[in-house]
C-alpha cells in the first residue's frame, strides 16, 4: 500500500521543522580566538600540508627521482658508469673550518645561517678500463655528500621534531610555534601554496607535413 499525497506532505513538513530547529550559535563562529592554545590548533591544522608534503618527499619523493636516473653511463665505454643505490637526507648541521657541526633553528637565526641538512648517498662505480691492460674495479662508497637541502621546521628531519616543550624551550623555541616555514640566511621563509582553476585551452600542434 503506498502512502497518501496528505501523509507524505506531513511527513516532510515535520522533517523541515526538526532541521530548522537546530541550534547555530552565530556569535561563537564569529568570536575572536582569544586563547594562544586554540589559536595554535588553528594554525597547526593549516601548516599541516605544509610538513605533510615535506615529509613525503624527503622520505618517498627524493628517492623516486634518484631511483629513475640512477645509471649513468659513459658515452665512450659502455661498461664505465656511476650508479645510485640509495639516497637520505641526513642530521642539520654546518661544516665550519672542515668541521662539521649540529645546527639548529634558533642559532641559524642569531647567526644569519640557513638551516640545512647534507644529501647522502650511496653509489658504485668502474674504476680504470675494462680493456686488456688494466682491469676495472667497482667501488662502493657510502654516505657521500652531494649536496644541502634547506630543512623544514617541525619536519621529520628537523631537530625539533617530537620535541616536549621543556627540550624546545632550552633549544630557545616556542612551544606553539607550528613550523611549516625554512630558514634561509637567518631569515624565516615559507612556501605559499597556491591552487589555480584549469583552464580549457585547445592545443594544435603541426606535423613534418604542415598539417
Amino acid at each position: 500500500m503506498g502512502l497518501k499525497q496528505e501523509e507524505i506532505l506531513l511527513s516532510n513538513n515535520s522533517i523541515n521543522s526538526n532541521v530548522g530547529e537546530i541550534p547555530i550559535d552565530k556569535q561563537k563562529l564569529a568570536a575572536p580566538i582569544k586563547s594562544a592554545v586554540d589559536k595554535y590548533q588553528l594554525v597547526r591544522g593549516l601548516v599541516k600540508q605544509h610538513l605533510d608534503s615535506f615529509n613525503y618527499f624527503v622520505n618517498t619523493g627524493i628517492k623516486k627521482i634518484v631511483r629513475a636516473n640512477a645509471m649513468i653511463v659513459s658515452d665512450v665505454d659502455p661498461s664505465i658508469f656511476l650508479r645510485f643505490k640509495d639516497v637520505r637526507i641526513g642530521e642539520p648541521s654546518m661544516t665550519i673550518n672542515g668541521v662539521s657541526e649540529k645546527i639548529n633553528p634558533h642559532a641559524c637565526r642569531l647567526s644569519d645561517m640557513t638551516y640545512a641538512a647534507p644529501i647522502l648517498v650511496n653509489i658504485e662505480y668502474t674504476q680504470g678500463s675494462r680493456g686488456v691492460k688494466m682491469k676495472a674495479e667497482t667501488v662502493h662508497k657510502n654516505d657521500l655528500v652531494i649536496g644541502r637541502m634547506p630543512i623544514m621546521l617541525r619536519s621529520c628531519c628537523c631537530v625539533l621534531y617530537g620535541k616536549d616543550e621543556a627540550e624546545l624551550a632550552r633549544l630557545g623555541e616556542c612551544p606553539l610555534d607550528p613550523g611549516g616555514y625554512f630558514i634561509i640566511k637567518g631569515t624565516e621563509k615559507v612556501m605559499l601554496i597556491q591552487e589555480q582553476l584549469s583552464k580549457n585551452r585547445i592545443i594544435i600542434d603541426a606535423d613534418k607535413k604542415g598539417k
